[in-house]
């Protein structure tokens, strides 16, 4: 029989940079007793993103952050960005995301997410403060 969870998560960010959220997802995946599905998550601010990506080596993520930081550079490319409403770094991390994603679907089967080896879920905090970041998370399934 098909059963639904809808919840919001928060998640505090440190800044710039990512943090693994694959713990809290498959911790309220196993509290919903949901073995086989969909998980629907989305991010919901204009300043952040999700991503699925490399959890064994850290470079990876610093070098993501490297390049996307030089594809959208601070103080803008040719002109300074007319956006700057809550500091330097909003334009740019509105940018970023519409870059990026903010949902992700995920599938998840006898009770996991379905992840490769080195995977891991992510929210791309685009930033350079921390912010408390809300999270809509649906699963449907059985």
């Amino acid at each position: 029989m098909l059963r639904q969870h809808l919840c919001r998560l928060t998640v505090t960010t440190r800044g710039e940079g990512f943090t693994d959220l694959t713990g809290m997802l498959q911790h309220e995946l196993s509290s919903s007793g949901l073995r086989q599905g969909l998980l629907q998550l989305v991010a919901l601010h204009t300043s952040c993103s999700l991503t699925i990506n490399e959890n064994a080596d850290p470079r990876v993520l610093n070098d993501l952050t490297t390049y996307l930081r030089a594809l959208v550079p601070q103080g803008g490319l040719q002109e300074p960005y007319a956006h700057d409403d809550e500091g330097p770094d909003d334009m740019p991390a509105h940018i970023r995301t519409a870059l990026t994603t903010t949902s992700l679907g995920l599938s998840f089967d006898q009770g996991r997410l379905v992840l490769g080896t080195w995977q891991a879920v992510y929210l791309w905090e685009h930033r350079t403060r921390g912010h408390h970041r809300q999270l809509s998370l649906h699963l449907m399934g059985e």
